[in-house]
């Protein structure tokens, strides 16, 4: 027990009498010096006493599907930074291969009595993926936000880019450059995001008098070598431009094309989703679709918050516009 008092005391900068008043539910503690201390409880990996049980920890949940690909971590280091500067302390969830389910994340997050969960990405956005996990924290009413479009009937606020427009800014640039063989490398099927792009595409292309061919549209999972896979597809037939639904996917199609004895963007332009750090370092720089991380991940810890204090209505979900940055993966359409 002393040193219980002792780490916790230390951890939040207040006495062990002060932690002692805490724990025992006694008078003459701030409520924010309360909060800390309980906090600092589950930080540590300290069980809270008996009576205090019953309170939500000051903890969130921040669940991300990966690691590898840098939009998470930069989705996690914004997120992160907002709920500390509202007393939240995040704890980070991030799913592996053989792991950790995203199910089993809940549980665990559940069983620490959280405030909250934001998901950024994950099996919200799969038709077909499990979702009890989700109907069990609507259940509980424990807030949480999702991060990039939902399927039907998870009824959370959502923080989003706006699919539609990205695609619409890609395809653009590309046509604008001459291309008229554009494909697309998307998520998996039943992936609503990738979905919303594809829908989004097909518009574009009906509105320029030029649909979009079946065969220019492939599927893939979310990785350098899926990219790699979709677009040597996709050069099979014929393509000079290549939109991505990510800038791993993006890099794998840049290897495709060199596999080939090609160049990008000499013979195939390609254009990314996201903006990750370091796309600005890659050969050739990656011209990309950048969503506005900053934005919406403060969005969506607001979001959280007002749902915690019991202050916001059900906005829906919120879209944000992304941003085309053009760099060195795209150029004029070859000569024919």
């Amino acid at each position: 027990m002393t040193r219980r008092l002792a780490q916790v005391a230390k951890k939040v900068g207040v006495s062990e009498a002060t932690v002692s008043r805490v724990l025992n539910g006694k008078p003459g503690v701030s409520e924010a010096t309360r909060q800390s201390v309980l906090t600092a409880l589950d930080v540590l990996g300290y069980e809270r006493p008996t009576q205090l049980r019953g309170e939500r920890a000051r903890l969130v949940g921040l669940v991300l599907p990966e690691l590898q690909n840098p939009i998470f971590p930069a989705f996690a280091e914004v997120i992160g930074g907002a709920l500390a500067q509202q007393g939240l302390t995040p704890v980070l969830c991030t799913q592996t291969q053989g792991g950790v389910s995203e199910a089993d994340y809940v549980d665990l997050l559940l069983q620490q009595q959280v405030s909250g969960v934001v998901f950024a990405g994950g099996l919200f956005a799969q038709a077909d993926a499990p979702h009890e996990h989700y109907r069990q924290l609507a259940e509980r009413n424990i807030p949480v936000v999702l991060i990039n479009a939902s399927i039907e009937g998870l009824d959370f606020p959502c923080v989003s880019c706006d699919d539609a427009v990205a695609v619409e800014q890609a395809w653009r640039h590309l046509a604008s450059l001459g291309h008229e063989r554009i494909g697309l490398v998307l998520g998996p099927g039943d992936h609503v995001p990738s979905n919303r792009k594809l829908a989004a595409a097909r518009a574009v292309a009906d509105a320029a008098g030029t649909a979009l061919r079946d065969d220019f549209v492939v599927r893939s999972i979310f990785s350098l070598e899926g990219g790699q896979a979709a677009a040597a597809r996709l050069l099979d037939r014929g393509v000079t431009g290549i939109v991505c639904a990510s800038d791993p996917l993006a890099l794998g199609a840049i290897r495709a094309v060199r596999r080939r004895g090609l160049s990008v963007p000499r013979d195939v332009s390609v254009v990314g989703y996201d903006d990750s750090a370091f796309m600005s370092c890659t050969e050739p720089p990656l011209s990309t679709v950048r969503q506005p991380i900053e934005a919406m991940g403060r969005a969506a810890v607001e979001l959280l918050c007002a749902q915690i204090q019991g202050t916001q209505a059900h906005p829906g979900e919120l879209l944000f516009e992304p941003e085309l940055v053009v760099r060195a993966s795209t150029a004029q359409a070859p000569a024919s």
